[in-house]
């Protein structure tokens, strides 16, 4: 028997305890998962010590890099991406980060491709973007991070226009703007520029249909909720514990 678990702030709505439990009890494993909800990331070090028989642990906003000091080992992706959402935790207590968002991304993004152009707008630049970066670079994607702040390597939402939004035909959502139980907010892009050739995806889940997604559908755009990816990162996640 092993116990695993969720790092995070503000969890109870979490997607993998109730996933975890409900695979657990369907392939009758006797392993239990756990939400650690923490208020500073400083928690994480008595949340190793206090448990015992830790397998491994996934990490939500907003310790995806946060939690990286605190590891002994990261493996090369996720030391490539700079945000771990795995943790896998050895006999020793060693503790090795990985990322698996990536995959998640890329597997959930793939039957929508080909697009016209290969070409991206990433809203947010918090840990989820930098999977998701790494995952449009293999994919062989141009991309542009989107950001409340000026950034040498990022716009400001304020930058964003007809010819820009024209050019970039998926939009990614990574901030956490649409989450229940806030459903009415949504990332401020010029929703009036979207087309028919343009894909919305969204990282958040719950809702199954965002204030984002609505606004990208209602001028024609295809538009994904991050289900499917959650779903297959959750996957790749137990392949990661069980090496």
């Amino acid at each position: 028997m092993a116990k695993f678990g969720l790092i995070g702030k503000d969890i109870i709505y979490s997607f993998s305890k109730s996933y975890f439990t409900e695979k657990f009890e369907k392939q009758g494993l006797p392993h239990t998962y756990e939400n650690f909800d923490i208020s500073t990331i400083e928690s994480f070090s008595d949340i190793i010590s206090e448990n015992t028989k830790l397998g491994g642990l996934n990490v939500t906003i907003p310790y995806k890099e946060k939690v990286i000091p605190y590891l002994d080992e990261l493996d090369e992706t996720a030391k490539a991406i700079g945000a771990v959402n795995v943790i896998k935790v050895l006999k020793n207590n060693k503790l090795i980060g990985y990322n698996s968002d990536y995959f998640g991304f890329q597997d959930s993004l793939n039957k929508f491709l080909p697009l016209q152009q290969k070409t991206a707008l990433i809203l947010g630049t918090g840990g989820a973007s930098k999977a998701i970066a790494f995952a449009l670079d293999k994919l062989g994607f141009e991309y542009k991070f989107v950001s409340r702040s000026n950034g040498s390597n990022s716009l400001n939402y304020s930058d964003l226009n007809q010819t820009l939004i024209e050019k970039h035909l998926l939009i990614i959502n990574c901030t956490p703007l649409g989450t229940s139980p806030d459903i009415n907010a949504a990332p401020p892009i010029p929703y009036q520029f979207i087309t028919k050739n343009h894909l919305l995806f969204d990282l958040i889940y719950n809702p199954s249909e965002t204030q984002f997604l609505k606004r990208g559908k209602i001028w024609g755009a295809r538009t994904s909720n991050g289900l499917a990816m959650l779903e297959s990162q959750a996957e790749k996640a137990w392949k990661i514990w069980n090496l």
